[in-house]
């Protein structure tokens, strides 16, 4: 068995794993391949053949975000501290919803010195192979971030070639905007901005009497639009 660098193991030899389990709110049981019992079983399965401790864990949750499924924050927790040396999962989309996500999951593994194991990416970080495999989806997951700044660089272009602007119309005085653009400049806080305009009775841009940090905030954002058209 070839381990990946810092992934450590037990004191017996055997790495620790735990094997999580994903299901959805709506379903537990499926004939996809996504039920909780075939997921514990391939999961039991490669553990074995790894020669690996499995815990296996099981969260009932939609495919969202991360930062709403406490089990695998808190087995994410424990591997960073150590207390286990790798996860494993039977398809990526238990764990992740786009290869950038897996591909930064991946990432904070080989940082911590934990194994990642996906069944159906052929992904194990603890092998030489699964370190090219995670090296490739990093630079896949380069090159999607890459393509999506130049597809938003070439669609305002678009815009600022048919003259015309993003968002709503602007309806607030652009001598108000570049007030405070001048007053975040010299540092005052959107609160500060906020509580100042309010005081002074400047209307908003809907005719309001009373400013937030988030409507200075926008404003900011507005006039930033504007000048990435206008470049």
């Amino acid at each position: 068995m070839v381990y990946a660098q810092g992934v450590s193991r037990t004191e017996g030899g055997t790495m620790q794993a735990v094997g999580y389990v994903r299901v959805s709110t709506e379903r537990t049981q499926g004939a996809d391949g996504n039920g909780a019992e075939d997921q514990r079983d391939r999961l039991t399965a490669a553990a074995a053949e790894r020669g690996w401790e499995l815990e296996l864990v099981t969260e009932v949750a939609s495919a969202g975000t991360m930062r709403k499924r406490p089990e695998l924050l808190a087995l994410l927790e424990r591997l960073d501290r150590g207390e286990l040396q790798a996860l494993v999962v039977t398809k990526v989309d238990r764990l992740a919803r786009s290869v950038g996500d897996m591909a930064a999951l991946a990432q904070r593994a080989d940082a911590n010195g934990w194994a990642l194991v996906v069944l159906d990416l052929g992904l194990d970080t603890s092998t030489p192979a699964g370190r090219f495999v995670l090296q490739t989806m990093a630079n896949v997951a380069e090159l999607e971030r890459a393509l999506i700044s130049q597809r938003t660089k070439d669609a305002l272009a678009v815009v600022r070639k048919r003259g015309k602007r993003l968002g709503r119309p602007v309806q607030l005085a652009q001598a108000v905007r570049e007030r405070i653009v001048a007053m975040r400049a010299e540092g005052a806080s959107l609160q500060a901005i906020a509580d100042r305009l309010t005081a002074e009775g400047v209307p908003t841009a809907q005719g309001g009497v009373r400013w937030y940090p988030s409507t200075v905030r926008k404003v900011l954002l507005s006039v930033q639009a504007d000048q990435v058209v206008a470049a």
